[in-house]
């Protein structure tokens, strides 16, 4: 059966929220009096559920705590996007993918850790609200690796695990694409390095958009 449905990860894979996501990180554990934050390993959490991400990011605190820095992040993120702060762009050539996947018919969607409101944002400041049948976010299903966001997007969008693909940057998204008996292709621009994602069973990683675009047409 010849695939034609794509989602796609969001953090990583089409836009770079990396400076966005650690300066957030940096003012929430300011906020609580924390020690500074690893940015390597705040790059590494991004696709997880966000308290999630913070209960590797704070393996010595308790599940509160986790709570009160994620809100505190949430408010921070809300901060810096009402003052015109946030830089999430998308990465040069992913824009041409989408449009050439619509061109042939594909069916598009999201699965992401961020929230419904952050993604909705960030779908309308780049003007791509319109390319995605089916938006799922970490509002309303477990973090990846769990396979709840991509089930959901297929029984969405009515269709198969064989009719489909999941692009994403991290091993998180490759380990919820084999729970979902989904084919997997990483992309070797994101938070993940290209052997952690072939690793995770990613079936082809990407090295370029263009190179994921041709790979797609195959």
């Amino acid at each position: 059966m010849k695939r034609s449905v794509a989602i796609f990860d969001f953090d990583g894979t089409l836009v770079d929220g990396q400076a966005s996501i650690c300066t957030a990180m940096e003012r929430a554990f300011a906020a609580h009096d924390l020690p500074p934050p690893d940015l390597g390993q705040v790059r590494r959490i991004v696709g997880l559920s966000l308290v999630i991400g913070l209960r590797h990011l704070l393996p010595d605190h308790d599940e509160a705590m986790h709570f009160r820095v994620a809100d505190t992040y949430k408010e921070a993120f809300r901060t810096a996007r009402e003052a015109g702060e946030r830089t999430d762009p998308m990465f040069g050539g992913m824009r041409a993918v989408l449009d050439d996947l619509r061109a042939r018919s594909w069916t598009l969607g999201i699965a992401t850790g961020k929230s419904m409101r952050g993604l909705a944002f960030c779908l309308a400041e780049h003007g791509i609200a319109d390319h995605f049948g089916t938006l799922q976010t970490s509002d309303h299903h477990p973090s990846k690796p769990h396979p709840a966001m991509l089930e959901a997007a297929m029984a969405e969008l009515l269709a198969t695990p064989e009719e489909c693909v999941m692009i994403g940057d991290t091993a998180y998204d490759i380990e919820m694409a084999s729970a979902a008996g989904v084919h997997a292709i990483g992309v070797g621009w994101g938070y993940h390095a290209p052997s952690e994602l072939l690793q995770a069973g990613a079936g082809f990683v990407a090295q370029s958009p263009v190179e994921l675009a041709e790979y797609l047409r195959q």
